[in-house]
């Protein structure tokens, strides 16, 4: 199968029984990274690349409690890094955001998601090539899938004026988060000279 075309459920890998554990602490905040958050507290999830650089945009903004790497969007049940890439689960690399709304809008947070990268490039983005690298957007409530589209669509003027071409990036149902091995958590903390492959297209939301 090409790596550029998701499987069915019927090709995908089978699933696996025992989730990843992953530490319960942020290595760069301290702040809880698995359930239950504080109350108040609400979830945003995006793709946008290799999760590595992706995830520590997201733990620089201001008002977000936590972050934490995995994968999301496929089929397959508990998949590994290894499983992943190899492009039959389905799953793309994501980053969870726990976030306090009142410190920080859903609106700020898909600015830096589409600031921070390309989302013109398919099943890639820069020089990963594969169904995970997919840019996609996982909504959990109809007011976040509203303000998704409407930044879409506001984002895709900005880049054709720049001179770019059609937005891929999808806007789906949340679906269930699995974690990534623990290395990959806050991997950019934990390796500062650690590989980024985000880049984005300099096109500001602005």
């Amino acid at each position: 199968m090409s790596n550029n075309q998701l499987p069915s459920a019927q090709e995908a890998i089978a699933d696996r029984e025992v989730p990843i554990e992953v530490a319960k602490t942020h290595a760069v905040n301290g702040h809880a990274t698995t359930e239950p958050f504080p109350k108040g507290l609400e979830t945003a999830m995006f793709g946008l690349g290799c999760f590595w650089g992706a995830e520590k945009r997201f733990w620089l903004v201001p008002g977000v409690y936590s972050t934490q790497v995995g994968y999301a969007g496929g089929v397959t049940k508990h998949p590994t890094y290894q499983d992943v890439c190899t492009g039959l689960t389905g799953h793309a690399e994501v980053v969870r955001v726990i976030y306090d709304p009142e410190q920080v809008d859903y609106q700020t947070l898909l600015q830096v998601f589409w600031e921070s990268h390309n989302p013109t490039q398919g099943m890639r983005q820069g020089n990963d090539k594969g169904t995970q690298y997919r840019s996609i957007i996982l909504v959990y409530t109809e007011k976040q899938r509203t303000a998704a589209y409407e930044s879409l669509q506001h984002f895709q003027q900005r880049l054709r004026d720049a001179g770019y071409g059609q937005i891929t990036t999808t806007i789906e149902d949340a679906s269930i988060f699995y974690f990534a091995e623990d290395y990959h958590q806050q991997y950019l903390a934990k390796n500062p000279d650690g590989y980024c492959g985000l880049g984005g297209t300099g096109v500001t939301c602005g």
